[in-house]
């Protein structure tokens, strides 16, 4: 099921590699599966945004990785990532932004 899910926002297009200019640093957006589209910032093999990240896999440990990982890692793997790149300052003003905004939401 975990892989289905993956290999559906793959198929979607749903996974953006964004990398850093000129460090060459990056990180995933995935989008998910709901209505809303939310899309959740990711680190393929330790971090991920969303609720199952933390629920299922660091409070559980029922899963190794959530559909997002999972997702990333295959777009990455199979040369499926839209490629954004950016500034390695507009890349750390993201990733700043993001954390306040998930240490603030929970």
């Amino acid at each position: 099921l975990l892989f289905e899910r993956a290999t559906r926002i793959v198929d979607q297009r749903g996974v953006k590699r964004i990398s850093g200019k000129p460090s060459g640093r990056f990180i995933f957006q995935v989008v998910g599966e709901s209505r809303r589209k939310e899309e959740y910032f990711c680190f393929a093999e330790c971090y991920c945004a969303c609720y199952s990240f933390f629920y299922d896999i660091v409070n559980r440990g029922e899963q190794l990785c959530c559909k997002h990982q999972l997702a990333a890692r295959l777009a990455a793997s199979l040369g499926a990532c839209i490629e954004v790149k950016v500034s390695d300052e507009k890349l750390a003003l993201f990733l700043a932004t993001q954390i306040v905004w998930h240490i603030y939401s929970i």
